[in-house]
């Protein structure tokens, strides 16, 4: 009873129901804050904020002391993870990140391994887990190596992960070995943020759902299962929170094959499908589309409401489907928060 009143989060992740679902947002930290981006035009660019512990922490918290959310998500980036294994990475304003050079073969052999790049974060967290109150879950994170993996043979993001996709039927080996070595960077560093003062973790595949069953079993399922594996082999009490962005029917085998402890619904699911074919007791997160928050209205109260009711009976954490938007506006959060809260 203790930990269902000071950790919400923890207790669904653990496998329990409070009476109501805790609450946090994907991109929590964000543009659609002022204070953000006050902080950030004073910063400079993207990328050097993420490796500033200072800033980062003040960001990471800025959500927290707004809207009282019962999760603080480490402000950061997963193409992290490729800075670290040597690979340039800077931000194009308004394009998005780009790697240098590009692994149009997959081959790691001219890329200096740099990990000293992710000492800031374990930096960062240290100091947000000193500052954050205690009833608040610190959740850390990192990309699947699928995803990453799509954009550092590519050199940036695209819409249909073909560069990627090709070479892993190309030369199912060299992409193999690309996925092996993110797999154990990705390890290691979510246990030192783990270490570091994270209670939980999220494994974001943002573009799981460009993938065909038999490509998915083999770059989605059987990687993310290694890492949640590896961590809990050296961290038993980790809290791992799968998503699989775009997985449709496919989160069925996710779920049965990756072993995480609670899996993140994108908006696309019906959450009564979800509630009824996923195992029995499996802990949940999300799944409101971001555009019912950017509308706000009846349309976001009555989607609120069709998701805390599918999953009355099953753990859930409240969440987006994926990231706020930029032009959601504050009070449209704030009503979410009563929404969910029933104040």
């Amino acid at each position: 009873m203790t930990q269902t009143i000071s950790k919400p989060l923890m207790t669904v992740l653990n496998g329990a129901k409070p009476p109501v679902p805790p609450i946090w947002l994907m991109r929590q930290a964000g543009r659609y804050l002022p204070e953000y981006r006050a902080l950030r035009a004073t910063k400079g660019g993207f990328l050097d904020l993420c490796y500033d512990p200072e800033a980062a922490c003040e960001v990471t918290l800025q959500p927290i002391r707004r809207f009282g959310f019962d999760g603080a998500i480490l402000f950061s980036d997963i193409l992290v993870i490729p800075h670290a294994m040597g690979q340039d990475l800077w931000f194009e304003e308004g394009e998005g990140p780009r790697l240098a050079p590009q692994l149009v073969d997959g081959l790691l052999d001219g890329l200096s391994q740099a990990p000293e790049r992710l000492s800031p974060i374990y930096e960062t967290i240290r100091r947000v887990s000193a500052a954050l109150s205690p009833e608040t879950t610190f959740l850390g994170f990192a990309g699947s190596p699928w995803t990453i993996a799509t954009y550092m043979v590519a050199g940036q993001g695209s819409k249909d992960q073909s560069a990627a996709r090709a070479l892993a039927y190309r030369d199912g080996q060299a992409f193999q070995t690309l996925i092996d070595a993110i797999v154990a960077l990705t390890v290691d560093y979510l246990v030192k943020q783990i270490e570091a003062g994270v209670e939980a973790v999220q494994l974001f595949d943002s573009w799981a759902g460009s993938l065909s069953p038999a490509q998915f079993e083999r770059w989605v399922i059987a990687p993310n299962a290694a890492i949640v594996a590896g961590v809990k082999a050296r961290c038993p009490q980790a809290r791992i929170i799968g998503f699989p962005k775009g997985a449709g029917a496919k989160l069925l085998d996710y779920a049965a094959g990756v072993g995480m402890d609670a899996l993140g619904l994108d908006e696309t699911i019906d959450p009564v499908w979800a509630n009824t074919h996923l195992p029995k007791g499996l802990p949940v997160q999300g799944n409101l589309d971001p555009m019912a928050l950017l509308a706000g209205g009846a349309a976001l109260d009555a989607a609120v409401d069709a998701i805390i009711a599918a999953f009355a009976d099953r753990p859930h954490i409240f969440n987006l489907g994926h990231g706020i938007v930029p032009q959601v506006p504050l009070a449209h959060v704030e009503a979410l928060l009563k929404r969910v809260r029933g104040s």
